[in-house]
């Protein structure tokens, strides 16, 4: 019995690399659109994998949450992972529950750290005591109990250690100068983050150094870092997440009926996706890119499985008689479907063999544009699996049709002549095709609208110029000599303003609670938006001033004013608005200004109240210089050679707005690209599947064609005849495509407070674009057959 099945699996497969042998075009037709599909989804295979690997390394991972705020206040919800200064500790000593806290600090910005005479610019943040004992960052020195248990100690990455000691066992016990302001001392190092760790860090400082430096974090109204919680191991979350939910209550004493915080948790590993918000709740992120690129992956390897089924069926005629012939000799059905199966599975795996080739020559440029560090893992036992899996699915899928089809055939009426095709099964066939183009023309406008959002955000109008505006981050005694610094920089070449601000001018995030103005409802709390600012502010951002006057120092008197936005103006009702007062916890001011509402962080955000205070003499910050357009080089040489004079410690480091602005947007500028290049794939393999039914339709159509031809039809009449239908099934499917593109693309936009709208001529355009390649590919083999000479279709007549 054994034998006889090995016999018969080797005839299957001499048979079918016979037939791909013999039908050389066909083959490389298949083998080109399966490898195709194949090369898109082992790439978004990859990808999607590495999404959902984020910050899955650490051993406790089902028991580290992080806590965020819901915020409450006139009618409104706010959500955020920021949390005040001091909870970590507090909710430890309170929660019996909870094992371990840590606040974290963490906002990729550089700080400098200086030994001896080396000074290098690191990445980093802050973190409480418990932190190395809750997630699993490989500490190669120290201990987790040891690395930050003390103020004024850190724990560097092992690149850092190298950096500056040579190695890891080198830096522990050393001191290392940060910011030109403290000696800290290296109490442990941890081997380098991977690539799948959310959070890049070469340094991480005591908690004690931020509160001690910061003042507003030891108030409980005020929030800016994370609170990272390990759960005990018998602890039930939902019930601690019920017990945290109003612990605020006992330390923030502004709560109140229409003003209240309240607490919640979310496991740690899961805020990489679900970092959204919605009704209060993590809801969405970056786990909607996943899922959309995986169904797209899922479409495209369909599409390509529609082509192999096509592509088999229009050889039908030629393979008929082969299958008459072995059920004459006494094959079965069931043996026929194993040979065609078979073949179909010989196909597949020649083209996982071309995708996996494909695969590691694209892959560099695949990492460059999704940022990612992903490696073909040739040597995962999983990744292996998931070939097999998908060689015998794919195969299966792609040959199932085909094989039941012909195995079905009656042996004595394909002996006959040819076949004839009931409407059942032509119309399935169609059907494919139109799923196919369906697929291909919402991509198209998907591709569209996202591109068009993406370009939109590019040339937004954000009330400022963004162009020619640098900023550089105080360090050493910059904010000391700040005022040598800007008078400097005001007689050098390639400079025209010159200010400060507290914040990078499209990253103004810091909150207020406790706005006040004349008139205001004192039970009413609200949320607005700050940022400390230097003489020239508006000047050198270029704003639109409505009312009153910029910061001057011909105006000492208004040191304790304020200036706001158009959306401030609204919340305090004020008809007249110069010289009214207004308070912030800075302090008791007038408004002295009122500038045009401009974008001051991400177009995902709504404009929010602006307060715009004075803070010339802050000792942290940037400044903020305006550049003459044309004269950025010389600009940067003056910059640079006037900070080394006035701060000759610290490397010269600038950051341009247009850049940093566009890194907002890095997701939206991958998921255009992939698009793009999606698209366009899907509708080059839909056309390959089209290729397939034309060709089919033209072999069962032959005889017809050569009796027209000698009745007198043009190649032209042909040629219209056998295109006519097939362009009904691309309308067809752009019909079905259109709404169900419109709803999906009209959601991912509810994500951006501005935004494009969809326009009638996106869908008109992707329609076209579908219907003229598709023409274009009907015709090739309309017009073969068309020309084809009608004698040698009439012969056997």
């Amino acid at each position: 019995m054994k034998h006889k099945l090995f016999n018969m699996f080797k005839n299957y497969f001499k048979s079918a690399w016979r037939n791909l042998i013999r039908n050389k075009t066909f083959s490389l037709i298949n083998i080109l659109g399966l490898a195709l599909g194949i090369t898109c989804s082992l790439l978004i295979l990859l990808w999607v994998q590495d999404e959902r690997s984020m910050d899955s390394f650490h051993k406790n991972t089902k028991s580290l949450y992080s806590i965020y705020e819901k915020v409450s206040y006139d009618g409104q919800v706010e959500n955020g992972y920021y949390t005040p200064g001091l909870m970590a500790d507090e909710i430890k000593k309170t929660i019996p529950e909870i094992q371990y806290a840590a606040g974290f600090d963490w906002t990729e910005q550089t700080a400098t750290f200086q030994v001896a005479e080396k000074i290098i610019h690191m990445v980093g943040g802050f973190a409480g005591a418990d932190f190395f004992k809750m997630f699993s960052y490989k500490l190669l020195e120290g201990t987790a109990e040891s690395a930050l248990d003390k103020p004024s100690t850190i724990a560097i990455s092992r690149r850092m250690a190298e950096n500056f000691f040579g190695s890891p066992a080198a830096a522990i016990g050393k001191a290392i100068r940060y910011d030109n302001r403290a000696n800290l001392l290296v109490t442990g190092v941890y081997e380098n983050l991977p690539s799948n760790a959310s959070e890049k860090f070469d340094f991480l400082i005591n908690w004690r150094v931020m509160l001690e430096s910061i003042d507003w974090l030891n108030q409980w109204i005020y929030s800016r870092p994370h609170t990272y919680i390990q759960l005990r191991p018998d602890a039930n979350p939902a019930f601690v997440e019920a017990k945290i939910k109003h612990f605020l209550d006992a330390y923030n004493k502004e709560q109140t009926k229409s003003f209240f915080i309240e607490l919640g948790m979310q496991r740690f590993d899961q805020i990489y996706l679900h970092s959204n918000f919605k009704n209060g709740k993590p809801a969405g992120g970056r786990i909607e890119y996943v899922q959309l690129f995986s169904a797209v992956a899922i479409f495209i390897l369909l599409i390509a499985c529609i082509n192999f089924m096509n592509l088999s069926t229009a050889r039908s005629a030629k393979r008929a008689k082969e299958v008459g012939v072995r059920k004459v000799s006494g094959a079965s059905r069931f043996m026929l479907i194993g040979q065609f199966v078979g073949e179909a599975v010989l196909t597949t795996f020649f083209a996982i063999v071309v995708a996996l080739i494909a695969v590691a020559i694209l892959l560099p440029m695949f990492n460059h544009l999704t940022g990612k560090q992903i490696v073909l893992p040739l040597s995962s036992f999983s990744f292996w699996s998931t070939i097999l899996g998908l060689l015998a699915l794919t195969g299966f899928v792609a040959g199932s049709y085909p094989a039941l089809f012909l195995s079905s055939l009656n042996p004595i009426i394909v002996l006959k002549g040819m076949p004839k095709f009931n409407t059942g099964i032509i119309l399935f066939r169609k059907g494919l095709v139109i799923f196919q183009f369906s697929l291909s023309i919402a991509l198209i406008i998907g591709t569209i609208v996202v591109s068009n959002q993406v370009k939109y955000i590019q040339s937004a109008n954000l009330g400022f110029n963004k162009e020619n505006l640098l900023y550089i981050p105080f360090e050493g005694d910059m904010a000391q000599n700040y005022s040598l610094l800007k008078q400097e920089l005001s007689q050098m070449p390639g400079i025209k303003n010159v200010t400060r601000i507290s914040n990078p001018p499209i990253q103004i995030t810091n909150q207020s609670y406790d706005l006040n103005w004349e008139g205001k409802n004192p039970n009413i709390k609200t949320i607005v938006i700050h940022v400390a600012v230097g003489y020239d502010f508006i000047k050198t951002m270029n704003l639109q001033l409505l009312q009153g006057h910029d910061f001057s120092k011909d105006y000492p008197a208004d040191s304790n004013g304020y200036i706001i936005n158009e959306t401030a103006l609204r919340l305090t009702s004020y008809k007249n608005p110069i010289g009214q007062p207004l308070s912030l916890f800075h302090g008791n001011g007038k408004i002295i200004g009122v500038v045009k509402d401009f974008h001051y962080n991400s177009l995902r955000q709504p404009i929010r109240p602006l307060i715009i205070r004075f803070g010339e003499n802050i000792s942290w910050g940037n400044t903020l210089v305006r550049t003459e357009p044309g004269k950025t080089k010389e600009a940067i040489a003056s910059l640079e050679k006037v900070c080394k004079q006035l701060n000759p410690k610290f490397p010269f480091t600038y950051f341009f707005s247009d850049e940093e602005y566009q890194k907002l947007y890095n997701n939206e500028e991958i998921v255009s690209s992939l698009s793009d290049s999606f698209a366009i794939l899907a509708i080059f393999i839909s056309c390959l599947g089209l290729l397939g039914l034309i060709m089919f339709t033209a072999e069962q159509r032959t005889k017809e064609i050569g009796i027209r031809k000698v009745l007198g039809a043009s190649v032209a009449n042909i040629v219209g005849m056998l295109s006519k239908d097939f362009l009904k099934l691309v309308i067809i499917s752009a019909l079905i495509a259109f709404p169900v593109s419109w709803w999906a693309m009209n959601t991912w936009l509810q994500e951006y407070a501005y935004r494009i709208d969809i326009s009638w001529w996106i869908f008109i355009a992707a329609a076209l674009s579908a219907i003229t390649i598709a023409m274009i590919t009907i015709s090739f083999q309309a017009i073969k057959a068309g020309m084809a000479n009608p004698v040698k279709s009439l012969r056997s007549e």
